[in-house]
């Protein structure tokens, strides 16, 4: 029988544990040098329930299996609110689960983004950012989103660990 991934809030407790998935998910698509303090410095707010939230499957004081960093933010235009992802991760041993569950780790964090934008009544902005397996990505987010409002482009810079330095 398939059984449901929990989705927890994360917590302060939780900064070391998000930043070190952080920086996996930095490893497989970063794009350039990475800063951990500049990381916390999203990711710690959030931890606190101020201007967004990290959504964790994993236990409390356990391994985090994937997380989404959501946090609110402004258009450049606007004084209206909306949700941003910030990054959303799945470790890549908690890839290949979906059997397990009724949903797989990827899908359970893209529902409960939507779940979230819905509960504040909120547009919500969330999309890929990677040059690999960019197509099969896209597709993910097509299914689950809807059709894209745009694309994004990289020139001079991939993205991935062969491609960035540390600060």
């Amino acid at each position: 029988m398939s059984e449901e991934l929990k989705i927890r809030l994360g917590t302060p407790a939780d900064e070391q544990a998000v930043l070190e998935l952080a920086l996996r998910a930095w490893e497989e698509n970063g794009i350039r040098g990475v800063n951990p303090e500049k990381m916390l410095a999203m990711i710690k707010p959030a931890l606190y329930l101020w201007q967004g939230l990290v959504g964790i499957i994993g236990d409390p004081n356990g391994k985090i299996e994937a997380a989404v960093l959501l946090r609110l933010s402004q258009m450049w235009y606007s004084d209206d609110w909306m949700l941003e992802e910030k990054a959303i991760f799945v470790a890549p041993e908690f890839r290949r689960t979906r059997g397990k569950y009724v949903k797989g780790h990827a899908r359970t964090l893209c529902d409960f983004s939507k779940q979230v934008a819905d509960d504040l009544n909120l547009p919500l902005i969330i999309g890929v950012l990677s040059n690999h397996r960019t197509e099969a990505k896209i597709k993910f987010y097509e299914n689950s989103f809807g059709p894209p409002a745009g694309a994004f482009f990289l020139y001079n810079v991939q993205t991935g660990h062969e491609n960035v330095t540390e600060h």
